[in-house]
């Protein structure tokens, strides 16, 4: 597999990962239970900055390549 088809993949794998994350939001106040509900919420914050972190770093390579091209 090359870098450019790397790169696709794991951008779409995060994109999948953060429309999962977000479809969790609205099922968390079900459960009722504050406690529970501000950890889980802490939690998917945690798991959203980190697919962000990746889909930066992503960015960040591919435009070093781009500047590798000229």
């Amino acid at each position: 597999m090359e870098r450019a088809a790397a790169i696709e993949q794991i951008r779409a794998e995060c994109n999948h990962l953060a429309v999962a994350i977000t479809r969790l939001h609205p099922l968390v106040p079900v459960l009722q239970d504050p406690a529970t509900q501000a950890e889980i919420f802490k939690a998917l914050f945690e798991l959203t900055k980190n697919v962000e972190t990746v889909k930066k770093q992503i960015m960040r390579l591919e435009r070093r390549d781009d500047n590798d091209l000229v």
